[in-house]
């Protein structure tokens, strides 16, 4: 049993048996959303589809902007990386009781998808979602829309036996989780705040306790054009790029060494990984490439300083210059823009991870697994800057963030059980106004 007590406020098998009639509308709502391409700055359309569910289900529906002028100086904030947040906002579903008990919750997803890759690839179109055996195949349907759908499920679960939250509880659709976590962080400055969050990210129905920072930036490589008839008259920005990028693969390898490992990876081979993710440069085959930039990604542990991450960027700049025969004679410019999130840890022992922990073993009869992520979330917002604990429980997905996205539909429901029977438990129900 977890530390709170579970006294028989309600009917757990109709509460569960509740979630499992709500298979096919989770399956129909999730083949729904993933229909709308919410890719970085198309966002809008899906927003307005869970702003109508949010209305459907008898929540108080609230647009969050994201204003930068507001939120340049708050601690997490990330450069853009496009411009402009016309049209671009969160999407926020209140529930208020009249007479609050208990504790309150915040559960928090995020509506953006990364690019799709080669649509022909797919087996169907990235944007035409289709069912087969226990799978949900498209982008986002995994990372993650099928989360979002099993919050909302969840609570309509509760309703459903006539119950509702005891204490106030926040549904948060954002954007920009994938670049910069801006969306979130709009939220936090707008006063959102709750007991704890959940994030139901598709972890594959770990408990997450700690994750990665995340640094983004973009090398500007400037060169010398020549004829090719005699390259050594020029200076090749795009392998001067590149000598840059393998300089800074050997502080990769430094930080994934066990002596420099952070102890919440330890059980992690590699947890640290950096990413050479975009590069555009030269003008004409038989040019010596003048200009080449670059997007690279770094990973870093929790309690490195993000000021300390950039010196080392920098360090790794300067030596590159200085040592690699690829970047002679060149000049190399760096704009941080995008991730600057630091990384973090969850405490383990907060009844939130306790009760998590007890249900999802009630659920699945399996004890639950802890996972340090090497990627970032935006539990880091709840969790640093907010002082509310926080941490990220979701469905079994695969190939996220790749061709042929999938999610599956029994983990999908599971997670739906996990999180009402959580919402029962953590705040409290009531019967539920008419």
């Amino acid at each position: 049993m977890s530390q709170f007590d579970r006294a028989a406020h309600f009917d757990r098998a109709a509460l569960r048996d509740a979630v499992s009639k709500r298979t096919q509308s989770a399956i129909d709502d999730l083949c729904a959303l993933v229909r709308h391409e919410s890719l970085l700055g198309t966002e809008a359309s899906a927003q307005g589809w869970i702003s109508d569910k949010f209305a459907a289900m008898g929540l108080d529906v609230k647009r969050v902007k994201i204003d930068i002028d507001a939120l340049r100086d708050q601690p997490g904030f990330s450069p853009p990386v496009i411009d402009g947040y016309d049209g671009r906002e969160n999407v926020v579903g209140l529930h208020r009781p009249k007479n609050p008990t208990g504790k309150s919750l915040i559960l928090n997803g995020h509506m953006d998808v990364v690019p799709t890759g080669p649509a022909e690839q797919w087996r169907h179109g990235p944007f035409t979602p289709h069912v087969e055996d226990d799978w949900i195949y498209g982008r986002g349907a995994g990372d993650m829309k099928a989360g979002i759908i099993a919050y909302c499920q969840a609570l309509q679960a509760l309703h459903d036996i006539g119950l509702e939250p005891a204490a106030p509880v926040t549904l948060q659709s954002v954007i920009e989780e994938e670049c910069t976590g801006n969306g979130a962080l709009a939220c936090l400055h707008a006063g959102y705040k709750a007991d704890c969050a959940i994030i139901p990210e598709p972890f594959n129905q770990t408990l997450m306790t700690a994750q990665l920072g995340v640094m983004w930036f973009q090398i500007h490589v400037s060169g010398s054009p020549a004829h090719v008839l005699d390259t050594s008259a020029g200076s090749n920005a795009i392998e001067s790029a590149f000598g840059f990028f393998e300089t800074l693969k050997e502080v990769e390898e430094i930080w994934n060494h066990p002596t420099h490992r952070h102890a919440a990876f330890g059980a992690h081979v590699h947890p640290v990984n950096f990413n050479l993710g975009k590069i555009e440069g030269g003008e004409w085959a038989s040019t010596v490439p003048p200009v080449c930039t670059a997007d690279i990604r770094v990973g870093f542990y929790p309690g490195m300083e993000l000021e300390k991450v950039r010196e080392t960027v920098e360090a790794v700049k300067q030596s590159a210059l200085d040592n690699h025969p690829s970047c002679k004679g060149a000049k190399i410019d760096i704009t941080y823009r995008g991730f600057q999130a630091e990384g973090c840890e969850m405490d383990i022992n907060h009844p939130m991870m306790s009760m998590i922990g007890d249900i999802h073993q009630e659920v699945t009869g399996n004890e639950i697994k802890n996972l340090a992520s090497t990627a970032t979330t935006d539990a880091r917002f709840f969790q640093i800057y907010g002082n509310i604990p926080a941490t990220c429980y979701g469905p079994k997905a695969e190939r996220i963030h790749g061709i042929d996205e999938r999610v599956s539909i029994a983990s999908m429901m599971e997670v739906t059980e996990v999180l009402a029977l959580f919402i029962a438990d953590w705040c409290g129900v009531q019967k539920r106004a008419s």
